[in-house]
């Protein structure tokens, strides 16, 4: 049975993140219709309704910013009757413009941590594996550099990676992205067009990966919304300072999530050069631009 890479991407607007992480969680089809389902049942026993009810949807930075983790723990845990009325009232003062109640912030704040944790346990009891490259938001291509039409080494590490975790299961797999800005998705594609057929891994590769990557909207697909929680983790809370990665973490996410980044992220063998090494599904790069050593 086919997977499907579900990918997303944080800190390509280089304001406020440490990394630039491009990533994703893949799921087999066979339990897409289920991870869906639970997810909207998640979505319900968290918050009492469906986000997108309120012009909102899944993101990490809305269930993950700092002040959700301040307001779940101004006061004592709600009961769920309590904590879903509460968030309710607090998702409809946003409607009409008025500030919630002390109690409506904490419920509020609640529902997204139990949102949070929820999405990572529904994601390893349906058998998901994530993936991800990351490289320093600060880092700038050359100014000769002549290679803007060709895949970035972080994003060829990526596409790797799920090779060979797709080659261990003998199947194919498709990547679906999440709709960003039509020009820079138009790029990537043709970034991916170029990997695919003008290079010798590429092609190779296409044995198991599709090359033609699916667009669908974040706000209409919940692995996408799964995804994006699963990279903002990545970019905020978790670390590989054996390889550079050391930028400070928000400890409130690499303690709460951490250990399941972790025990989602791929393991297995990668093979370069006639050499097999062990590899991970999340992967940092120093420096893009750098030719592979």
């Amino acid at each position: 049975m086919s997977y499907l890479l579900f990918l997303d991407e944080s800190g390509h607007d280089h304001r406020t993140m440490p990394y630039e992480v491009r990533g994703g969680v893949a799921l087999e089809a066979a339990a897409l219709w289920d991870f869906v389902q639970a997810m909207q049942d998640l979505e319900q026993h968290a918050f009492g309704d469906s986000l997108y009810r309120y012009g909102s949807e899944i993101k990490g930075w809305k269930l993950l910013d700092k002040d959700r983790f301040k307001w779940a723990q101004q006061d004592d845990e709600l009961e769920d009757v309590a904590r879903r009325k509460y968030a309710l009232a607090f998702l409809n003062r946003g409607r009409t413009k008025e500030k919630p109640r002390r109690h409506e912030f904490t419920a509020f704040g609640q529902a997204c941590l139990i949102m949070a944790r929820g999405i990572f346990r529904l994601l390893r009891s349906h058998g998901a594996v994530l993936f991800a490259a990351a490289v320093p938001c600060r880092v700038k291509p050359p100014r000769d550099y002549r290679a803007e039409e060709y895949l970035r080494k972080d994003h060829v590490f990526l596409l790797e990676r799920y090779f060979y975790f797709l080659e261990r299961e003998d199947t194919t797999g498709l990547l679906v992205m999440d709709e960003t800005e039509k020009a820079e998705d138009r790029r990537f594609v043709r970034q991916m067009e170029r990997y695919f057929t003008r290079t010798q891994p590429g092609r190779y590769r296409t044995s198991r990966i599709v090359p033609t990557p699916f667009f669908v909207s974040s706000d209409m697909t919940f692995p996408v919304q799964a995804a994006d929680v699963c990279i903002y983790c990545i970019n905020l809370g978790f670390r590989l300072p054996s390889r550079g990665m050391d930028a400070p973490v928000r400890e409130e996410i690499s303690l709460e999530v951490g250990a399941w980044l972790n025990e989602l992220q791929y393991q297995g063998e990668g093979y370069r050069g006639g050499q097999v090494f062990t590899t991970y599904g999340i992967v940092y790069v120093s420096d893009p631009y750098e030719a592979r050593q």
